[in-house]
């Protein structure tokens, strides 16, 4: 039992540090370009995997990577940190955090949809109808209530925020293939990543000597959001009996992040935000137990 409180401990911390991301991308932002604020993020998260892997003697596995894993890892680096990020930060830029917030949640739907063609999955009635659900509380979001006109609060920001799920399921199915150490394997995906993102910083913005707002919110985004949280969330259920008592946590997070959102960056919540997020979550909650 003692086991499973700490699995319960490191699984709710888990969920209060990314309750806290949405607010985190946002005030960041105030300081520093979407592009600027991932390579000074990304940056701190690589040294911080690299500590850990040196905390955790791996560093031979790192050397022992081949030339096909390698190129594994360029892909996977491609697409998260690099391209996930941008896409997000990007629609973090321009809505509110409430809104790209809660619209990213829609990603257990996206991974559904894909491991169709991907993993050459079956869907059910049941779960197409939860995977409906879901849509259309991002539509509500989305459109900030007024689902009749059609007529979204900023077409561009929902689609990314939307497009950031596709891109972070399509890295969550592609990493299942993937049987390498889970933190040698993440390391690497960053390195490859922080590559990318520097030279994308130095074509399209700048790489400048930061202040103190700036690495505040960079260090914390690189170590709750992108580095150490994702190690925790795994010992969590590792701990645990069963993966279910910890997984359901997860789904506390929208919420909480809600709260943090309205105390720290001073938007008002809105209620289409809050039905269309309960939807978001039904569909995936359904569709989890439809099998």
């Amino acid at each position: 039992m003692q086991k499973q409180n700490k699995a319960y401990f490191l699984a709710i911390t888990a969920v209060l540090f990314w309750s806290t991301v949405a607010s985190a991308f946002k005030i960041s932002l105030q300081y520093l370009d979407y592009f600027q604020l991932l390579f000074f993020s990304s940056l701190v998260s690589t040294l911080i995997l690299f500590l850990i892997i040196l905390f955790q003697n791996k560093i031979s596995e790192i050397w022992k990577t081949n030339s096909k894993d390698l190129l594994k890892s360029a892909l996977m680096g491609f697409l998260n940190p690099f391209l996930y990020y941008v896409v997000l930060l990007k629609a973090y830029s321009i809505l509110k955090a409430q809104e790209a917030g809660t619209l990213n949640y829609v990603w257990p739907v996206v991974i559904v949809l894909l491991s169709v063609p991907l993993l050459k999955q079956k869907i059910s009635i049941k779960s197409f109808l939860a995977i409906l659900i879901s849509f259309a509380g991002a539509v509500i979001i989305g459109t900030n209530g007024r689902i009749f006109t059609f007529e979204f609060s900023n077409l561009e920001g929902v689609l990314l925020a939307l497009g950031s799920s596709v891109i972070w399921s399509l890295f969550w199915i592609f990493n299942l293939k993937d049987n390498r150490n889970t933190i040698t394997k993440l390391f690497l995906n960053f390195v490859f990543g922080l590559i990318y993102i520097t030279l994308s910083c130095l074509i399209f913005s700048e790489i400048s000597l930061p202040n103190l707002n700036s690495i505040l919110g960079s260090t914390y985004i690189g170590l709750f959001e992108m580095g150490i949280t994702y190690i925790i969330w795994l010992k969590a259920l590792q701990l645990s009996t069963t993966t279910a008592k910890i997984s359901n946590l997860i789904f506390l997070s929208p919420f909480i992040s809600l709260i943090i959102i309205y105390f720290t960056v001073g938007e008002e919540i809105m209620l289409s935000t809050i039905f269309g997020l309960s939807l978001i979550i039904g569909g995936i909650v359904i569709q989890k137990y439809s099998k």
